[in-house]
């Protein structure tokens, strides 16, 4: 076997470990970045949608890398709540995910102690590491203090998914640790 092969099987198998089929009833969100929304499914139901999202301030990416201010594409789970943040409500993701740790070792992004880290607290259904070069500490949260105007006017977080505070509220309401949320 080729030297690294193994270690790229390796994350293929994890990868796929991670995939899992909606089931009914069971609540997921569903952000559309080129919309600008955020909709709340229950099943294939649509139960609320959230227009008017602000994303990272300079779009979204596949790859995203500390620093980039860009909002990752991808299927990632809720991995913390934090009811009281500066930005209001923060509902962490749990970005780096498998896949995008295996890439970023393939391209040499970060080492195998990492991968390995990023991989075990997958397996264990743990959310990562949040100081990565891949970045970390993204989630969907309200503005905190912050303007209300900038907010509807322009995309302006660090990689973040941004609703106004009284849409989190709203939000709140469905989302708990684990619900799925897919960035598109």
């Amino acid at each position: 076997m080729l030297p690294g092969t193994r270690y790229l099987l390796l994350a293929c198998l994890l990868g796929l470990l991670a995939v899992r089929v909606a089931v009914a009833g069971e609540v997921r969100l569903v952000v559309d970045t080129q919309a600008a929304t955020l909709t709340v499914l229950e099943g294939d139901q649509v139960v609320q949608t959230f227009e008017n999202i602000a994303i990272g301030r300079f779009g979204t990416t596949r790859y995203k890398k500390m620093g980039d201010n860009r909002t990752p594409l991808g299927t990632y789970r809720i991995g913390w709540i934090t009811r009281n943040s500066r930005y209001y409500r923060f509902m962490g993701i749990d970005y780096p995910d498998v896949k995008t740790a295996s890439r970023a070792l393939f391209d040499g992004t970060i080492d195998f102690s990492l991968w390995e880290r990023v991989s075990r607290d997958a397996a264990a259904g743990k959310t990562p590491s949040q100081k990565t070069p891949l970045g970390g500490y993204l989630g969907i949260h309200g503005l905190g203090e912050g303007d209300i105007e900038v907010h509807r006017q322009f995309n302006w977080t660090n990689g973040c998914v941004a609703l106004t505070n009284a849409q989190i509220d709203l939000l709140a309401e469905w989302v708990e640790v684990g619900t799925e949320v897919e960035i598109r």
